[in-house]
Protein backbone atom coordinates (compact mmCIF):
# COMPACT_ATOMS: atom_id res chain seq x y z
CA UNK A 1 0.00 0.00 0.00
CA UNK A 2 1.32 3.49 -0.73
CA UNK A 3 2.34 5.42 2.18
CA UNK A 4 0.37 8.81 2.92
CA UNK A 5 1.95 12.04 1.93
CA UNK A 6 1.82 15.80 2.91
CA UNK A 7 3.83 18.72 2.61
CA UNK A 8 3.64 21.79 5.30
CA UNK A 9 3.48 24.95 3.96
CA UNK A 10 6.42 27.48 4.33
CA UNK A 11 5.14 30.51 6.45
CA UNK A 12 6.30 32.74 3.24
CA UNK A 13 3.32 30.80 1.46
CA UNK A 14 1.08 30.32 4.40
CA UNK A 15 1.01 34.30 4.32
CA UNK A 16 -0.53 34.88 1.19
CA UNK A 17 -3.50 32.97 2.85
CA UNK A 18 -3.83 35.08 5.52
CA UNK A 19 -3.72 37.66 3.33
CA UNK A 20 -6.47 36.92 1.64
CA UNK A 21 -10.20 38.31 2.08
CA UNK A 22 -13.33 38.63 0.77
CA UNK A 23 -12.18 41.70 -1.49
CA UNK A 24 -8.34 41.12 -1.23
CA UNK A 25 -8.16 37.93 -3.84
CA UNK A 26 -4.40 36.43 -3.98
CA UNK A 27 -4.56 36.11 -7.88
CA UNK A 28 -1.35 36.47 -10.02
CA UNK A 29 -0.98 35.70 -13.50
CA UNK A 30 -1.91 37.32 -16.52
CA UNK A 31 -3.13 37.71 -20.26
CA UNK A 32 -0.93 36.07 -23.06
CA UNK A 33 -2.13 36.51 -26.62
CA UNK A 34 -1.00 34.01 -29.52
CA UNK A 35 -1.40 33.60 -33.09
CA UNK A 36 -3.38 30.96 -33.43
CA UNK A 37 -1.52 29.15 -36.40
CA UNK A 38 -1.38 25.32 -36.30
CA UNK A 39 -4.30 25.65 -33.41
CA UNK A 40 -6.83 27.24 -35.29
CA UNK A 41 -9.54 24.97 -36.44
CA UNK A 42 -11.48 24.73 -39.38
CA UNK A 43 -14.30 26.82 -37.80
CA UNK A 44 -11.87 29.19 -36.93
CA UNK A 45 -11.76 28.68 -33.50
CA UNK A 46 -8.98 26.80 -31.48
CA UNK A 47 -8.28 23.27 -30.90
CA UNK A 48 -9.11 23.74 -27.06
CA UNK A 49 -9.19 19.90 -26.33
CA UNK A 50 -5.36 19.22 -27.88
CA UNK A 51 -4.53 22.34 -25.67
CA UNK A 52 -5.97 20.69 -22.70
CA UNK A 53 -4.17 17.28 -23.41
CA UNK A 54 -0.58 19.14 -23.49
CA UNK A 55 -1.67 21.02 -20.13
CA UNK A 56 -2.19 17.62 -18.87
CA UNK A 57 1.02 15.89 -20.19
CA UNK A 58 3.07 19.22 -18.50
CA UNK A 59 1.72 19.22 -14.93
CA UNK A 60 4.15 16.46 -13.32
CA UNK A 61 6.96 18.89 -13.67
CA UNK A 62 4.62 21.08 -11.17
CA UNK A 63 3.14 18.99 -8.78
CA UNK A 64 2.01 21.88 -6.60
CA UNK A 65 -0.79 22.36 -9.79
CA UNK A 66 -1.50 18.25 -8.64
CA UNK A 67 -1.89 19.56 -5.18
CA UNK A 68 -4.71 21.04 -2.82
CA UNK A 69 -4.91 22.40 0.43
CA UNK A 70 -5.62 20.21 3.83
CA UNK A 71 -5.05 21.49 7.25
CA UNK A 72 -3.24 20.08 10.42
CA UNK A 73 -5.84 19.63 13.32
CA UNK A 74 -6.13 22.00 16.27
CA UNK A 75 -4.03 25.00 15.02
CA UNK A 76 -5.52 24.67 11.52
CA UNK A 77 -1.61 25.14 9.92
CA UNK A 78 -2.35 24.40 5.93
CA UNK A 79 -0.33 21.15 4.38
CA UNK A 80 -0.01 20.27 0.78
CA UNK A 81 -1.73 17.05 -0.23
CA UNK A 82 -2.16 15.07 -3.74
CA UNK A 83 -5.40 15.68 -4.98
CA UNK A 84 -7.46 12.60 -5.81
CA UNK A 85 -10.32 14.23 -7.85
CA UNK A 86 -8.12 15.85 -10.25
CA UNK A 87 -10.61 17.32 -13.11
CA UNK A 88 -8.61 19.12 -15.85
CA UNK A 89 -11.86 20.30 -17.06
CA UNK A 90 -12.39 21.95 -14.30
CA UNK A 91 -8.75 23.61 -14.44
CA UNK A 92 -8.26 24.42 -17.88
CA UNK A 93 -11.37 26.38 -19.13
CA UNK A 94 -13.23 27.54 -22.93
CA UNK A 95 -14.79 31.03 -23.69
CA UNK A 96 -15.43 32.96 -26.57
CA UNK A 97 -15.48 36.61 -27.17
CA UNK A 98 -18.36 37.67 -29.71
CA UNK A 99 -16.42 37.97 -33.38
CA UNK A 100 -14.14 40.06 -34.15
CA UNK A 101 -13.27 39.96 -30.15
CA UNK A 102 -11.13 43.37 -29.65
CA UNK A 103 -8.91 43.77 -26.43
CA UNK A 104 -11.19 45.88 -24.66
CA UNK A 105 -13.69 43.30 -24.66
CA UNK A 106 -10.93 40.37 -23.95
CA UNK A 107 -9.74 42.68 -20.44
CA UNK A 108 -12.99 43.09 -19.37
CA UNK A 109 -13.21 39.22 -19.57
CA UNK A 110 -9.75 38.63 -17.38
CA UNK A 111 -11.33 41.21 -15.30
CA UNK A 112 -14.31 39.41 -14.18
CA UNK A 113 -11.83 36.19 -14.32
CA UNK A 114 -9.63 37.98 -11.38
CA UNK A 115 -12.34 38.63 -9.60
CA UNK A 116 -13.78 35.37 -8.51
CA UNK A 117 -11.07 33.82 -5.16
CA UNK A 118 -9.62 30.02 -6.47
CA UNK A 119 -11.94 27.37 -4.81
CA UNK A 120 -9.08 26.56 -2.05
CA UNK A 121 -11.00 22.71 -2.07
CA UNK A 122 -8.98 22.46 -5.35
CA UNK A 123 -5.55 22.72 -6.93
CA UNK A 124 -5.11 26.66 -6.45
CA UNK A 125 -5.24 27.79 -10.33
CA UNK A 126 -7.31 28.35 -13.33
CA UNK A 127 -6.30 28.42 -17.12
CA UNK A 128 -9.40 29.61 -19.44
CA UNK A 129 -8.51 29.76 -22.98
CA UNK A 130 -10.77 32.74 -24.78
CA UNK A 131 -11.03 32.47 -28.88
CA UNK A 132 -12.84 34.84 -31.10
CA UNK A 133 -10.11 37.95 -30.72
CA UNK A 134 -9.69 40.01 -34.54
CA UNK A 135 -6.89 38.75 -36.76
CA UNK A 136 -7.07 35.03 -35.88
CA UNK A 137 -5.62 35.12 -32.47
CA UNK A 138 -6.49 33.66 -29.32
CA UNK A 139 -5.48 34.18 -25.64
CA UNK A 140 -5.36 32.49 -22.70
CA UNK A 141 -5.60 33.70 -19.15
CA UNK A 142 -3.66 32.29 -16.08
CA UNK A 143 -4.64 32.66 -12.78
CA UNK A 144 -2.60 31.22 -9.73
CA UNK A 145 -3.21 31.49 -5.71
CA UNK A 146 0.10 33.62 -5.00
CA UNK A 147 0.63 31.01 -2.43
CA UNK A 148 1.71 28.47 -5.45
CA UNK A 149 3.94 30.73 -6.75
CA UNK A 150 5.80 34.01 -6.37
CA UNK A 151 4.91 35.66 -9.61
CA UNK A 152 8.73 36.67 -10.09
CA UNK A 153 10.75 34.13 -10.76
CA UNK A 154 8.89 30.96 -9.69
CA UNK A 155 8.27 28.08 -12.03
CA UNK A 156 4.40 28.23 -13.26
CA UNK A 157 2.13 26.73 -16.04
CA UNK A 158 3.26 28.96 -18.75
CA UNK A 159 7.17 28.24 -18.11
CA UNK A 160 7.04 24.63 -18.76
CA UNK A 161 4.31 25.24 -21.91
CA UNK A 162 6.21 27.65 -24.07
CA UNK A 163 8.94 26.05 -25.97
CA UNK A 164 11.43 28.62 -28.64
CA UNK A 165 10.81 27.00 -31.28
CA UNK A 166 7.43 25.94 -33.30
CA UNK A 167 6.84 22.25 -32.30
CA UNK A 168 3.17 20.87 -31.73
CA UNK A 169 4.42 17.28 -30.35
CA UNK A 170 4.29 16.09 -27.27
CA UNK A 171 4.09 13.40 -25.37
CA UNK A 172 1.18 11.95 -23.65
CA UNK A 173 0.43 12.75 -19.73
CA UNK A 174 1.99 10.09 -17.05
CA UNK A 175 -0.49 8.61 -15.51
CA UNK A 176 -1.20 10.31 -12.07
CA UNK A 177 -1.24 8.10 -8.89
CA UNK A 178 -2.13 10.81 -6.00
CA UNK A 179 -0.36 9.81 -2.79
CA UNK A 180 -2.90 9.02 0.14
CA UNK A 181 -4.21 12.20 2.20
CA UNK A 182 -2.39 11.24 5.79
CA UNK A 183 -5.53 11.00 8.26
CA UNK A 184 -5.91 14.15 10.98
CA UNK A 185 -4.09 11.65 13.82
CA UNK A 186 -1.31 11.54 11.53
CA UNK A 187 -1.33 15.26 10.76
CA UNK A 188 -1.34 15.80 14.33
CA UNK A 189 1.49 13.69 15.31
CA UNK A 190 3.42 15.65 12.87
CA UNK A 191 2.75 19.03 14.07
CA UNK A 192 3.31 17.72 17.86
CA UNK A 193 6.71 16.70 16.78
CA UNK A 194 7.64 19.54 15.25
CA UNK A 195 6.59 21.52 18.21
CA UNK A 196 8.72 19.33 20.39
CA UNK A 197 12.07 19.47 17.82
CA UNK A 198 11.74 23.52 16.87
CA UNK A 199 14.57 24.43 19.60
CA UNK A 200 16.77 21.59 17.33
CA UNK A 201 16.05 23.44 14.36
CA UNK A 202 17.16 26.55 16.09
CA UNK A 203 20.16 25.00 16.98
CA UNK A 204 20.96 23.71 14.17
CA UNK A 205 20.75 26.79 12.82
CA UNK A 206 22.94 28.53 14.84
CA UNK A 207 25.44 25.93 14.04
CA UNK A 208 25.21 26.25 10.27
CA UNK A 209 25.46 30.12 11.12
CA UNK A 210 29.11 29.37 13.00
CA UNK A 211 30.56 27.23 10.52
CA UNK A 212 32.28 30.30 9.51
CA UNK A 213 32.98 32.44 12.59
CA UNK A 214 34.90 35.15 11.28
CA UNK A 215 32.04 35.86 9.02
CA UNK A 216 29.81 35.75 11.20
CA UNK A 217 29.59 38.97 13.42
CA UNK A 218 28.98 40.76 9.90
CA UNK A 219 26.71 38.52 8.97
CA UNK A 220 24.82 39.15 11.77
CA UNK A 221 25.20 42.90 12.20
CA UNK A 222 23.99 43.21 7.87
CA UNK A 223 21.05 40.78 8.30
CA UNK A 224 19.90 42.55 11.74
CA UNK A 225 20.80 45.83 10.29
CA UNK A 226 18.49 45.21 7.31
CA UNK A 227 15.96 44.17 8.55
CA UNK A 228 15.44 46.84 11.26
CA UNK A 229 15.92 49.61 7.97
CA UNK A 230 12.78 47.48 6.87
CA UNK A 231 10.88 47.89 9.21
CA UNK A 232 11.39 51.37 10.37
CA UNK A 233 10.52 52.37 6.55
CA UNK A 234 7.45 50.17 6.98
CA UNK A 235 6.38 51.81 9.96
CA UNK A 236 6.28 55.21 7.98
CA UNK A 237 2.77 55.63 7.15
CA UNK A 238 2.05 56.42 3.13
CA UNK A 239 0.11 59.03 1.51
CA UNK A 240 -3.84 59.14 2.06
CA UNK A 241 -4.96 59.44 -1.50
CA UNK A 242 -8.10 58.82 -3.87
CA UNK A 243 -6.65 55.32 -4.75
CA UNK A 244 -6.01 54.31 -1.33
CA UNK A 245 -8.86 53.62 0.35
CA UNK A 246 -11.08 50.27 1.02
CA UNK A 247 -11.21 48.20 -1.81
CA UNK A 248 -14.40 45.67 -3.62
CA UNK A 249 -14.29 42.83 -4.77
CA UNK A 250 -14.64 43.29 -8.58
CA UNK A 251 -11.80 44.50 -10.97
CA UNK A 252 -10.74 46.27 -13.64
CA UNK A 253 -7.85 45.23 -15.94
CA UNK A 254 -5.91 46.89 -19.07
CA UNK A 255 -2.53 47.00 -20.60
CA UNK A 256 -0.16 48.76 -23.31
CA UNK A 257 2.99 48.14 -24.44
CA UNK A 258 6.15 49.63 -25.10
CA UNK A 259 9.39 49.05 -27.03
CA UNK A 260 12.19 47.85 -25.23
CA UNK A 261 15.06 49.04 -27.04
CA UNK A 262 13.47 52.24 -26.42
CA UNK A 263 13.22 51.80 -22.61
CA UNK A 264 17.00 51.10 -22.55
CA UNK A 265 18.02 54.07 -24.92
CA UNK A 266 16.82 55.95 -22.22
CA UNK A 267 18.24 53.98 -19.52
CA UNK A 268 21.65 54.29 -21.01
CA UNK A 269 21.31 58.00 -21.90
CA UNK A 270 20.64 58.44 -18.25
CA UNK A 271 23.15 55.97 -16.78
CA UNK A 272 20.10 54.06 -14.93
CA UNK A 273 18.30 50.54 -14.92
CA UNK A 274 15.65 49.74 -16.92
CA UNK A 275 13.48 49.17 -13.53
CA UNK A 276 15.09 52.84 -12.65
CA UNK A 277 13.16 53.81 -16.10
CA UNK A 278 9.86 51.73 -15.34
CA UNK A 279 9.54 53.34 -11.93
CA UNK A 280 10.31 57.31 -12.91
CA UNK A 281 7.64 56.49 -15.97
CA UNK A 282 5.27 55.23 -13.35
CA UNK A 283 6.27 57.78 -10.99
CA UNK A 284 5.21 60.50 -13.87
CA UNK A 285 1.83 58.60 -14.86
CA UNK A 286 1.15 58.74 -11.10
CA UNK A 287 1.53 62.37 -11.07
CA UNK A 288 -0.63 63.36 -13.63
CA UNK A 289 -3.14 60.91 -12.85
CA UNK A 290 -3.47 62.16 -9.13
CA UNK A 291 -3.93 65.97 -10.60
CA UNK A 292 -6.67 64.73 -12.94
CA UNK A 293 -8.33 63.62 -9.72
CA UNK A 294 -7.77 66.82 -8.69
CA UNK A 295 -5.01 65.99 -5.71
CA UNK A 296 -2.31 68.37 -4.81
CA UNK A 297 0.88 66.04 -5.49
CA UNK A 298 3.36 68.61 -4.07
CA UNK A 299 3.82 67.23 -0.43
CA UNK A 300 2.32 63.18 -0.83
CA UNK A 301 4.82 60.82 -0.01
CA UNK A 302 3.83 57.92 -2.59
CA UNK A 303 5.55 54.38 -1.24
CA UNK A 304 5.44 51.29 -3.53
CA UNK A 305 6.58 47.88 -3.15
CA UNK A 306 8.90 46.37 -5.64
CA UNK A 307 9.45 43.03 -5.26
CA UNK A 308 12.70 41.38 -5.53
CA UNK A 309 13.95 38.26 -6.11
CA UNK A 310 16.16 36.23 -3.83
CA UNK A 311 15.96 33.05 -5.34
CA UNK A 312 19.25 31.26 -5.17
CA UNK A 313 20.59 28.88 -8.18
CA UNK A 314 19.89 26.44 -6.16
CA UNK A 315 16.32 27.08 -5.92
CA UNK A 316 16.01 26.57 -9.83
CA UNK A 317 12.20 24.69 -10.45
CA UNK A 318 11.05 24.84 -7.06
CA UNK A 319 7.87 25.73 -6.49
CA UNK A 320 6.91 28.73 -3.59
CA UNK A 321 7.73 31.92 -2.84
CA UNK A 322 11.14 32.99 -2.95
CA UNK A 323 10.60 36.88 -2.82
CA UNK A 324 11.55 39.87 -0.60
CA UNK A 325 10.67 44.00 -1.49
CA UNK A 326 12.28 47.32 -1.44
CA UNK A 327 9.83 49.86 -0.03
CA UNK A 328 10.67 53.03 -1.51
CA UNK A 329 8.92 56.41 -2.31
CA UNK A 330 8.12 57.67 -5.59
CA UNK A 331 9.02 61.82 -6.55
CA UNK A 332 5.82 62.62 -7.72
CA UNK A 333 6.06 66.15 -6.31
CA UNK A 334 9.05 66.56 -9.05
CA UNK A 335 7.66 68.13 -12.53
CA UNK A 336 11.27 67.33 -14.65
CA UNK A 337 10.91 64.01 -15.78
CA UNK A 338 15.05 63.42 -16.21
CA UNK A 339 15.48 64.92 -12.92
CA UNK A 340 12.36 62.43 -11.43
CA UNK A 341 15.08 59.24 -12.88
CA UNK A 342 18.15 60.79 -11.38
CA UNK A 343 16.23 61.01 -8.39
CA UNK A 344 15.00 57.12 -8.21
CA UNK A 345 18.34 55.65 -9.34
CA UNK A 346 19.84 57.55 -6.48
CA UNK A 347 17.49 55.64 -4.35
CA UNK A 348 17.35 52.14 -5.88
CA UNK A 349 21.27 52.46 -5.59
CA UNK A 350 21.37 52.89 -2.21
CA UNK A 351 18.67 50.33 -1.46
CA UNK A 352 20.74 48.00 -3.46
CA UNK A 353 23.67 48.69 -1.22
CA UNK A 354 22.00 48.68 1.96
CA UNK A 355 20.60 44.90 1.46
CA UNK A 356 17.30 46.06 2.41
CA UNK A 357 15.51 43.04 0.53
CA UNK A 358 17.72 40.52 2.90
CA UNK A 359 16.17 42.30 5.48
CA UNK A 360 12.38 41.00 4.54
CA UNK A 361 14.71 37.53 3.97
CA UNK A 362 15.35 37.87 7.25
CA UNK A 363 12.13 38.46 9.20
CA UNK A 364 10.92 36.04 7.29
CA UNK A 365 13.43 32.98 7.83
CA UNK A 366 12.69 34.29 12.13
CA UNK A 367 8.69 34.06 11.48
CA UNK A 368 9.35 30.89 9.65
CA UNK A 369 10.59 29.21 13.13
CA UNK A 370 7.92 31.01 15.24
CA UNK A 371 4.69 30.72 13.37
CA UNK A 372 2.46 33.02 15.79
CA UNK A 373 5.06 36.02 14.50
CA UNK A 374 4.23 35.08 11.37
CA UNK A 375 0.78 35.43 11.13
CA UNK A 376 0.83 38.75 13.45
CA UNK A 377 3.01 40.27 11.26
CA UNK A 378 1.13 39.10 8.50
CA UNK A 379 -2.63 40.68 10.18
CA UNK A 380 -0.48 43.98 11.77
CA UNK A 381 0.70 44.48 7.70
CA UNK A 382 -3.14 44.35 6.56
CA UNK A 383 -4.02 46.58 8.82
CA UNK A 384 -1.08 49.17 8.42
CA UNK A 385 -0.82 48.77 4.82
CA UNK A 386 2.25 51.23 5.02
CA UNK A 387 2.50 51.70 1.11
CA UNK A 388 0.27 52.89 -1.57
CA UNK A 389 0.56 50.33 -4.58
CA UNK A 390 2.81 47.81 -5.57
CA UNK A 391 4.92 47.79 -9.09
CA UNK A 392 6.58 44.69 -10.18
CA UNK A 393 9.47 43.95 -12.93
CA UNK A 394 9.71 40.40 -14.40
CA UNK A 395 12.66 39.77 -17.16
CA UNK A 396 11.31 37.73 -19.93
CA UNK A 397 13.24 35.99 -23.08
CA UNK A 398 14.53 38.15 -25.69
CA UNK A 399 13.05 35.84 -28.58
CA UNK A 400 9.57 34.24 -30.03
CA UNK A 401 8.53 31.35 -27.41
CA UNK A 402 5.33 29.09 -28.65
CA UNK A 403 2.74 27.17 -26.98
CA UNK A 404 2.20 23.88 -30.16
CA UNK A 405 3.40 25.94 -32.29
CA UNK A 406 1.19 28.84 -32.01
CA UNK A 407 3.45 31.89 -31.35
CA UNK A 408 2.87 33.86 -28.38
CA UNK A 409 2.76 37.69 -29.19
CA UNK A 410 2.04 39.49 -25.93
CA UNK A 411 1.91 38.76 -22.01
CA UNK A 412 0.59 41.38 -19.96
CA UNK A 413 0.93 40.37 -16.00
CA UNK A 414 -1.09 41.00 -13.06
CA UNK A 415 -0.38 41.43 -9.37
CA UNK A 416 -3.11 40.92 -6.56
CA UNK A 417 -4.51 43.93 -4.29
CA UNK A 418 -4.05 44.34 -1.26
CA UNK A 419 -6.28 46.55 1.60
CA UNK A 420 -7.24 49.93 0.84
CA UNK A 421 -4.81 49.80 -2.62
CA UNK A 422 -6.70 50.76 -5.57
CA UNK A 423 -4.45 49.44 -8.19
CA UNK A 424 -1.37 47.50 -8.85
CA UNK A 425 1.48 47.27 -11.77
CA UNK A 426 3.17 45.04 -13.05
CA UNK A 427 5.46 44.71 -16.12
CA UNK A 428 7.02 41.97 -18.38
CA UNK A 429 9.83 42.17 -20.95
CA UNK A 430 9.86 39.46 -24.02
CA UNK A 431 10.63 39.36 -27.49
CA UNK A 432 11.68 43.38 -27.67
CA UNK A 433 8.76 44.66 -26.01
CA UNK A 434 8.00 45.45 -22.67
CA UNK A 435 4.53 45.18 -21.69
CA UNK A 436 2.68 46.86 -18.54
CA UNK A 437 -0.43 44.85 -16.65
CA UNK A 438 -2.66 46.79 -14.81
CA UNK A 439 -4.94 45.32 -11.88
CA UNK A 440 -7.19 48.20 -10.56
CA UNK A 441 -10.43 48.36 -7.70
CA UNK A 442 -14.01 48.57 -10.03
CA UNK A 443 -14.94 50.93 -7.80
CA UNK A 444 -11.95 53.04 -6.53
CA UNK A 445 -10.62 53.48 -10.28
CA UNK A 446 -13.67 54.06 -12.83
CA UNK A 447 -10.62 55.77 -15.02
CA UNK A 448 -8.06 53.33 -15.51
CA UNK A 449 -7.85 54.18 -19.33
CA UNK A 450 -6.78 57.71 -17.93
CA UNK A 451 -3.69 55.96 -16.39
CA UNK A 452 -2.50 54.09 -18.97
CA UNK A 453 -3.28 56.89 -21.22
CA UNK A 454 -0.38 58.63 -18.27
CA UNK A 455 2.12 55.92 -18.77
CA UNK A 456 2.34 56.92 -22.78
CA UNK A 457 2.79 60.25 -22.27
CA UNK A 458 5.20 59.97 -19.35
CA UNK A 459 7.64 57.91 -20.94
CA UNK A 460 7.27 59.87 -24.03
CA UNK A 461 8.15 62.74 -21.99
CA UNK A 462 11.16 60.93 -20.47
CA UNK A 463 12.78 59.81 -23.61
CA UNK A 464 12.42 63.31 -25.17
CA UNK A 465 14.36 64.34 -21.98
CA UNK A 466 17.04 61.62 -22.86
CA UNK A 467 17.24 61.54 -26.31
CA UNK A 468 15.10 63.95 -27.80
CA UNK A 469 12.39 63.45 -30.11
CA UNK A 470 8.54 61.69 -29.59
CA UNK A 471 8.82 57.73 -28.03
CA UNK A 472 6.77 55.27 -30.53
CA UNK A 473 4.92 53.80 -28.16
CA UNK A 474 3.04 50.65 -29.37
CA UNK A 475 -0.54 50.66 -29.33
CA UNK A 476 -2.79 48.26 -28.89
CA UNK A 477 -6.49 47.05 -30.38
CA UNK A 478 -8.13 48.00 -26.87
CA UNK A 479 -10.00 50.87 -28.26
CA UNK A 480 -11.68 52.24 -31.22
CA UNK A 481 -8.94 53.78 -33.79
CA UNK A 482 -6.95 57.04 -32.04
CA UNK A 483 -9.27 57.08 -28.71
CA UNK A 484 -6.60 56.20 -26.09
CA UNK A 485 -4.33 58.92 -28.42
CA UNK A 486 -6.89 61.79 -28.28
CA UNK A 487 -6.55 61.34 -24.25
CA UNK A 488 -3.32 61.01 -24.17
CA UNK A 489 -3.39 64.42 -26.00
CA UNK A 490 -5.54 66.13 -23.82
CA UNK A 491 -3.42 65.08 -20.62
CA UNK A 492 0.10 66.38 -22.33
CA UNK A 493 -0.44 69.83 -20.69
CA UNK A 494 -0.83 68.77 -17.39
CA UNK A 495 2.88 68.36 -16.37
Amino acid sequence: MTASWYERMTGADRSFLVFEGRHTHMNVGGTTIFEAGPLRTPEGGIDSERIRAYIGSRLHLIPRYRQRLAYAPIEGYPVWVDDDRLNLHYHVRHACLPRPGNERQLQALAAQIMSQRLDRRRPLWEAWLIEGLADERFAMVLKTHHCVVDGVSGVDLMSVLLRPAPDDAFEPAPEWRPRPTPAPAELLRGELWRHATRPFALGRQVVAACADPFRLPARLAEGVASAAGFVRSGLRPPAATPINQPIGPFRRCDWMAMSLAEVKQVKNALGATVNDVILATAAGALRRYLMHRETDVRTLDVRVVVPVSVRAATDAGTMGNRVAAWLLSLPIQEADPRARCAELTRTTAGLKASHQARGVEVLAQVAELFDPIMTLGVRLARRLHPYNLIISNVPGPQFPLYLLGARLRAGYPIVPLFESQGFGIATFSYDGTLFWGLNACWDLIPDLDVFVAALETSFQELREAALGGPAQTIRERTAAPGARAATASSMSGRG
